[in-house]
């Protein structure tokens, strides 16, 4: 039987993800998921609220017409894993990996991920999703 507090987890970092990827609205799913920090382990985002919402908001105007597809959904503990599948209108699109660690009250304050660009030679034919 599924653990209704891992299944609220998942259902939280999918709409945190949706909302800042998709809705091009990283505020909200900052105000709404997010604890009282939020540490971040991409490179090429700082640490902290603001710094993610700034970094997702520029991606906004860079990107117009950005998605992303949640291909499978995994969480143990205070862990929650989604495998996605993320488009970049001119730019390559990304097969994803996004780490998200909840607190005791249930909010989002750690963010790590993996990225492999789409396309190119494969040795087998089995797709990235």
């Amino acid at each position: 039987m599924p653990d209704p507090r891992l299944e609220q987890m998942k259902a939280d970092a999918m709409d945190f993800y949706d909302r800042m990827f998709n809705w091009c609205d990283p505020q909200s799913a900052i105000d709404t998921y997010a604890g009282d920090v939020y540490i971040q382990h991409n490179p090429h985002v700082a640490d902290g609220k603001q710094a993610f919402v700034d970094y997702f908001e520029r991606m906004a105007r860079d990107y117009p017409g950005k998605s992303v597809t949640f291909k499978r959904s995994v969480a143990e503990g205070d862990l929650v894993v989604l495998h996605c599948h993320q488009v970049w209108p001119g730019s390559d699109d990304y097969a994803g990996i996004d780490i998200f660690r909840f607190d005791a009250a249930g909010k989002i304050v750690e963010h790590w991920d993996v990225l492999q660009v789409i396309g190119g030679p494969s040795a087998n034919e089995n797709g990235l999703f």
